[in-house]
């Protein structure tokens, strides 16, 4: 099913990316290092470590969110749900989804409006690194619109699933059952 393809694909991509992101974090953690090392042993700064970090932590968070997505692991009020008849738990987890796929494509809107507005202005950040901002809000914005579309795409397999296969919309898209998150970890 073509679906099935571009989930698959999505989640190489943010596995990918989120791997990427581990190794900006390793950088930043050695820089953070540097930096502290500079002050004390040497009484210099490079000054803009915690610029580069905050840019780090924007992009890494953007891509987390894909990645908690795809492995339902978002905080979810789970009391109730599970208390309640399969039908309901279907339906709720299929507008959960689709809620989520509405907030993420409303914060990629609003990103780009951000980032059109930087590129109109030719902003720049207000410290020693003078980093044009276009630049992170830039990768930022692409992980906004990875999330966006990996939601989009699960809210689409949901409703679908809703329709066509009604009792696989709880395996894939409610609780994770304490099966499913031993099957996840052991491979």
């Amino acid at each position: 099913m073509m679906e099935h393809r571009l989930i698959r694909s999505l989640e190489e991509g943010v596995r990918f990316s989120t791997l990427i992101c581990g190794y900006l974090l390793l950088f930043l953690s050695i820089l953070v290092g540097f930096e502290v090392l500079a002050r004390k042993v040497f009484g210099f700064s490079m000054q803009g470590a915690d610029e580069i970090g905050g840019y780090i932590f924007a992009i890494t968070g953007v891509i987390g969110f894909s990645y908690a997505l795809l492995r339902r692991a978002h905080t979810r009020i789970d009391i109730f749900l599970s208390r309640m008849p399969e039908g309901a738990q279907r339906v709720l987890n299929v507008l959960s989804i689709i809620s989520m796929a509405a907030f993420a494509v409303f914060m990629a809107w609003r990103a780009s409006a951000a980032l059109m507005e930087t590129l109109e202005y030719g902003s720049i950040a207000n410290s020693p690194l003078q980093t044009p901002l276009w630049i992170p809000q830039s990768l930022w914005l692409i992980g906004l619109i990875v999330f966006a579309v990996t939601s989009v795409s699960l809210a689409i397999s949901a409703v679908y699933l809703l329709v066509r296969e009604p009792e696989a919309v709880n395996r894939r898209f409610g609780l994770v059952t304490g099966d499913q998150e031993s099957k996840e970890t052991s491979v």
